[in-house]
């Protein structure tokens, strides 16, 4: 099965197929798919919330500064427990973690007793679980798909994803008119769904050889990724471009004060950066990149910072909603020929520690990402914070050329392919 898939000349609808048929990754598909609408309807909720409870923007910053904290010094045990746990059951204990955090905050929104102490207290949790989830959830898919199927198993996981990231904020907002209650108590339901799929999920668990656990261990991912190149030039392009260019958790500023919209208009722009993600993602299913992936990837990255510099600017829901599905678009380009990259060239039994490593870039590019801009704003008010983002990012895609020949000049996902 694996072969007949994997020759240049087979239909792409015919691969496409194949890959629907494969069980378990379409249990795991579908997992993510509910526990992913209900993690950003969450964040939805808890931002609204921690706005209109202190009304500040580094309060808003903050939020993603206490889930990056812990995730950045849970890493490298995340990633050794992701290489020697069955992946689907550490998925299974993170997402029950945050259905614990959407419980609590039912109780203590109804109680009227939820504070910022407790919002800040709580976004650790989420933290330190989805430093848990993410390498076990990066590392889980290789092992659920043949490798020839891994670049669209890729595009079409980040297609529900982002259709979860669409409806989960979209939702929240509209839920959010009935109050922060209803959002949390709905995040709860869909959490536990996830829970009772992922644990569907099975596949040959080979752990890592039993070696005493020291720093080395550890560190293996890190070494992996430093001495390849074009990885290491991918995920810190990733890292910078997000960094700068992230402008979620400015987002329910601009609803509030510039565009003067109110929860559902938050939900609107939360939701626009995944529409455009969405459009992408399905289009790299149907249509994999496969020739000149390094120079496609740089380009995404410009364009995602001219397309934050014009949501920085812009005054109209509309023309921001259309900046922000530019963004989204243009960032799938990266996540995709990221993942895909990493996963193709690290070995199993070490994907869970590479994996770990990855998602502090990814974390780093969200959650300090959003400190950065919360920061910023504080120092330079919310349409300062986003322009110099957007312009700091096209600056970042351009030093990358030159810092990261290789990447540059990378033509194909694998680098043993050969054109034609």
């Amino acid at each position: 099965m694996t072969q007949s898939v994997s020759g240049a000349s087979e239909p792409a609808t015919s691969s496409f197929a194949v890959l629907l048929q494969q069980r378990a990754f379409m249990r795991f598909w579908f997992t993510r798919l509910a526990a992913t609408t209900g993690s950003q309807m969450l964040m939805v909720a808890v931002g609204w919330q921690m706005y209109d409870l202190t009304g500040s923007a580094w309060d808003l910053g903050l939020v993603g500064l206490y889930q990056f904290v812990p995730a950045l010094l849970l890493t490298l045990v995340a990633g050794h427990v992701a290489d020697r746990v069955h992946r689907a059951r550490i998925v299974a204990g993170c997402v029950a973690s945050q259905a614990l955090v959407a419980l609590i905050l039912v109780l203590g929104t109804e109680g009227a007793w939820i504070s910022r102490d407790w919002l800040l207290g709580l976004s650790v949790v989420l933290g330190a679980a989805r430093a848990f989830q993410m390498p076990a959830q990066q590392a889980l898919t290789p092992v659920l798909v043949p490798p020839a199927l891994l670049p669209r198993a890729m595009a079409f996981a980040s297609a529900g994803m982002q259709a979860a990231i669409i409806g989960g904020p979209a939702l929240g907002g509209v839920i959010f008119v009935a109050g922060a209650t209803a959002v949390y108590a709905t995040c709860s339901v869909l959490f536990a769904l996830g829970i009772g799929l992922i644990l569907g999920v099975h596949y040959d668990h080979a752990p890592a050889p039993r070696e005493p656990v020291s720093l080395g261990t550890l560190m293996a991912g890190v070494r992996f990724i430093w001495d390849r190149k074009v990885v290491l030039g991918a995920v810190s392009l990733d890292l910078f471009a997000v960094l700068l260019g992230g402008a979620v958790a400015l987002l329910p500023i601009y609803a509030k004060d510039v565009l003067q919209v109110g929860p559902w208009g938050l939900g609107l722009l939360r939701a626009a950066p995944a529409a455009g993600a969405l459009l992408m993602s399905v289009w790299l299913t149907r249509w994999p990149l496969e020739r000149h992936v390094g120079r496609k990837l740089l380009g995404a990255v410009a364009v995602f910072g001219l397309a934050t510099l014009v949501f920085g600017v812009s005054t109209s829901l509309w023309l921001s909603l259309a900046a922000l599905a530019v963004s989204g678009a243009a960032d799938m380009v990266s996540v995709v020929v990221r993942q895909t990259l990493v996963q193709l060239e690290t070995p199993d039994a070490m994907r869970g520690r590479v994996s770990a490593v990855n998602s502090v870039f990814i974390g780093a590019s969200n959650q300090l990402g959003e400190f950065e801009s919360g920061a910023t704003a504080a120092l330079l008010g919310p349409v300062g914070s986003v322009v110099l983002g957007g312009v700091g990012t096209v600056l970042v895609a351009a030093l990358w050329v030159k810092a990261f020949p290789s990447l540059a000049q990378r033509d194909h996902m694998q680098a043993s392919a050969k054109a034609g």
